[in-house]
């Protein structure tokens, strides 16, 4: 969770104009919305007035532009409207059109910041929540596209633009911000290659396009109705779409992303992946079946077995045991947790020492569950082919499980990993052993 307060207009404001691909006359209208209501569109020139929402469920078809639709009612070319929006720091609003397709103005986003700035933005009461990239996202939609997203603070892009035989290539990193969005991402116009446009004519498509809203490439010169406005106006664009498209995960992005090559597709296919990531931290813990009497320790019978204690005790009840050999431990990792406050300020990370504690732990429980080894303490000895394959984070559930392969006197070994939701946070190969207190 940010601690940022959601956004949304402070008023009404609307424009006309005609749209890219049908070159039907359209007015949009931006009207301020509840927290927590996201970015929706309306078509008001149907009878119901259908809404569909700004997410990537909603993507039909990624053809040069973004299409959403909701059963049979679609809106085109939503990705500039989106953008500007994200870029201005607008969490809510409804978007409502009397036809499928938002007008294209000059082919940028700069028209609808400017809708946005005569709205006005309003602070809202409830915190902005985001998506808080904790480790690289990577996604290779092939011809050389590429989109990697790493952790970092706030929304950075960077983006290698690369046409037809490697013309125009042009790269821009940038951290966005509503100040750089407008001055330096929303004026950026899009852009087709001249040998694109007859195919695109033919699927009946930019039907609105013209040499005032788009810029043509042909061959090694550019074809528009007025001056570049960057040297590097094309890869502006590009980000400018990545921005939209990504945010139709449904949450704004705290991270660094990284895109070679991209479009509409790679751009969706990766908020897809996001809101993959999101689900499965939203979802439930999977359910596990828990015995009943001896086979289930609460918290109060760990800790007539195990010596540690706060703030070192890493297991908080046991919830079955396989044979004598086989034990899984749970633990609720809570922002309370000590280790936090260091590890890492606005970034928690659970330390991977400590997972590799909280195996040794559990593994301890079964040797001193043994009527030999009662009233002993446990030693850490080893660790061997210790693997940390995803960040465990405040909120999450960790699921511990060993299995001892080899007891020699006091001495055991055991094969050890840990789990949040199914997915494999650490693994390692112990060796711990018991001795009198």
């Amino acid at each position: 969770m940010s601690t940022a307060r959601q956004k949304t207009l402070a008023s009404s404001s609307s424009l006309t104009g005609t749209s890219l691909h049908t070159g039907e006359q359209v007015t949009l209208t931006m009207k301020p919305a509840p927290a927590g209501h996201g970015i929706r569109f309306r078509r008001v020139d149907l009878d119901d007035q259908p809404f569909i929402d700004a997410h990537v469920s909603k993507v039909q078809t990624v053809e040069r532009a973004t299409t959403l639709a909701e059963g049979s009612v679609k809106v085109h070319t939503v990705e500039h409207v989106i953008s500007a929006l994200v870029g201005m720091g607008v969490d809510n609003a409804l978007i409502e059109m009397d036809a499928n397709e938002p007008p294209i103005g000059d082919g940028s986003s700069l028209p609808f910041v400017e809708c946005i700035k005569q709205a006005g933005i309003e602070e809202q009461e409830e915190y902005r929540s985001v998506f808080e990239v904790r480790e690289p996202l990577h996604m290779d939609a092939g011809n050389g596209s590429l989109i990697t997203i790493v952790p970092g603070k706030g929304l950075k892009v960077s983006c290698t633009q690369v046409g037809p035989d490697g013309r125009f290539t042009q790269h821009l990193s940038m951290d966005i911000t509503p100040e750089t969005y407008e001055k330096e991402i929303a004026p950026a116009r899009t852009f087709v290659f001249y040998e694109d446009v007859e195919p695109l004519l033919e699927k009946g498509l930019i039907k609105g396009g013209s040499l005032e809203n788009a810029v043509v490439v042909k061959g090694d010169s550019v074809m528009s109705k007025e001056e570049m406005r960057y040297d590097d106006e094309f890869v502006r664009h590009k980000i400018l779409d990545i921005i939209g498209d990504l945010m139709l995960c449904g949450k704004r992005i705290n991270g660094h992303i990284i895109a070679v090559k991209p479009g509409h597709g790679p751009n969706t296919k990766m908020a897809e992946l996001i809101d993959k990531q999101l689900q499965n931290t939203r979802s439930m813990v999977p359910p596990v079946h828990i015995p009943h009497g001896e086979s289930v320790l609460d918290t109060v019978e760990v800790q007539k077995i195990l010596p540690h204690r706060y703030p070192f005790l890493m297991v908080d009840r046991i919830v079955g045991f396989e044979g004598d050999m086989g034990c899984t431990g749970v633990k609720q990792v809570t922002i309370n947790e000590p280790y936090f406050q260091g590890h890492f300020p606005g970034h928690p990370v659970m330390p991977g020492v400590l997972q590799i504690e909280a195996m040794a732990q559990v593994g301890s429980i079964i040797l001193l569950r043994m009527p030999q080894h009662q009233g002993k303490v446990g030693y850490f000895m080893s660790a061997d082919k210790v693997k940390f394959r995803k960040p465990v984070v405040p909120g999450d559930t960790l699921f511990i499980e060993t299995e001892l392969t080899k007891i020699r006197r006091s001495i055991a070994s055991a094969n050890c990993r840990c789990l949040v939701n199914g997915e494999v946070t650490a693994e390692a190969e112990l060796k711990f052993a018991v001795i009198d207190t």
